[in-house]
């Protein structure tokens, strides 16, 4: 450990020292996933929301060769204002570190990073998944392989609504990913409590979430859980009113030729805009729910 290139804020360092809940939090969502200053507003109601359910919040980047377990305001401010961030995952991961530029994480990288620092909660808005049109693209999100690679309970509102969900499920059933719904029987959708799918797996209680991650541990099963919470009620978008607008975004993103990594920021952008804003407040309305169940599955955990 003392050879990884980890920084720790005293906060964290602290806790995690004394055996106290911690829960990381990605930096994708605030570099390439909201705009200034919404998003910093975001990150530290988020971090707030954390500390108010008993835990301490790690928001984890990559800055000038390192990685930032935990970030005080200033570099919270920095990240939120920066451009030409690199947006990182597995395979970059260490091409960032060396270059010394700054990198947010994707869920797969701030599993890795999470992991490395020993923490096991880490939660988010919604994960990456299989993209419509696989079948020509073969755009597969890394965060279903990191999920069935390292042992950190991912708390989101499912996989983003704009990817191919039905494939997604299936996809992290043959990777052998639990996929716990709480509160309900179905998958949410992300802005929507419920994808039309029913879910595989319910637990309603935090404390047995984190018992069967703990149980996951003593059987040697590697991988992570994935926990889908469903957007407060008075927040969402109800699917049948998500689903023409992210039909309209993928079908101007294809005519545009945008792909890879782009993919995911423009129709973000471009949801925000057919929605007159109101994807950006669910946005942070599930993160926010998310944040706090996550805390309390910590809590259970430390």
């Amino acid at each position: 450990m003392t050879d990884l290139p980890l920084s720790f804020i005293p906060e964290v360092r602290a806790a995690l020292d004394a055996g106290r809940p911690v829960v990381a939090l990605e930096s994708t969502i605030i570099t390439h996933g909201m705009p200034y200053p919404q998003n910093l507003t975001m990150a530290r109601d988020v971090e707030a929301a954390i500390r108010d359910n008993g835990a301490t919040p790690a928001t984890i980047a990559l800055i000038d060769g390192h990685i930032r377990i935990g970030l005080d305001d200033a570099a919270l401010e920095r990240l939120a204002r920066a451009r030409e961030v690199m947006k990182v995952s597995r395979a970059d991961l260490a091409v960032c570190l060396t270059t010394g530029r700054i990198g947010a994480t994707t869920v797969a990288a701030t599993m890795i990073c999470a992991a490395l620092a020993g923490i096991r909660v880490f939660a988010t808005g919604g994960i990456g998944g299989v993209h419509r049109g696989v079948e020509r693209s073969m755009d597969v999100s890394a965060d279903l392989y990191e999920l069935a690679a390292t042992p950190v309970t991912v708390v989101s509102a499912g996989a983003k609504a704009i990817l191919d969900i039905p494939r997604t499920v299936e996809l992290l059933e043959t990777l052998g990913v639990p996929v716990i719904a709480v509160g309900q029987d179905a998958i949410p959708a992300f802005w929507s409590r419920d994808s039309g799918l029913p879910a595989p797996l319910r637990l309603d209680d935090p404390a047995q979430i984190a018992a069967a991650a703990r149980m996951r541990r003593m059987l040697g099963l590697p991988g992570g859980q994935l926990v889908v919470n469903p957007i407060p009620a008075e927040a969402e978008i109800p699917r049948s009113e998500m689903i023409p607008v992210v039909d309209a975004a993928l079908a101007e993103a294809e005519a545009q030729g945008i792909a890879a990594k782009e993919v995911t920021p423009f129709l973000l952008d471009r949801i925000f805009e057919l929605t007159e804003g109101r994807s950006l407040s669910a946005n942070i309305a599930l993160v926010l729910a998310n944040a706090r169940l996550a805390a309390r599955i910590a809590a259970a955990d430390a």
